[in-house]
């Protein structure tokens, strides 16, 4: 079962929060479609949240077709947004768990891990190669 947690730095809205935790539980495999998602009271308490906003993200994950709530039952997923890539992410994260320890070890704060993975994934991604007809993922809006 998915368990929230919330970052209070974070600029993101926190029911949007937690919808993008069930979308990254959803594609590396963590959820699965048939799965439950946790109770709105018992995700407002651990969260001290609103249950109304804890509720706009069930209705966000329902209108993005990911999960569906069943009146006195709960709300469940639907849907995955695992790809044919799922199969390979279990060494790959054996490999990144070790690289995050490295960078521990290496005197590097979560932030500075953060800051790292991020700019080193824009650069990747937003190059384009030589030739290729395709643009980077340079979205403003």
């Amino acid at each position: 079962m998915i368990e929230f947690v919330l970052d209070g730095r974070s600029r993101v809205a926190t029911y949007m929060q937690l919808v993008l935790q069930v979308k990254q539980a959803l594609r590396v495999g963590l959820a699965q479609p048939g799965d439950r998602l946790p109770k709105v009271r018992d995700v407002a308490q651990s969260l001290a949240i609103n249950p109304n906003t804890v509720l706009k993200a069930y209705r966000e994950l329902e209108l993005e077709g990911l999960a569906e709530g069943r009146p006195g039952v709960g709300t469940f997923l639907v849907r995955t947004l695992a790809g044919p890539s799922l199969a390979n992410q279990a060494e790959l994260r054996d490999e990144l768990v070790t690289w995050l320890r490295k960078a521990q070890e290496a005197g590097l704060a979560r932030e500075d891990i953060t800051a790292l993975i991020d700019t080193t994934t824009r650069a990747t991604f937003d190059r384009t190669p030589p030739g290729d007809g395709r643009h980077g993922s340079r979205h403003t809006g």
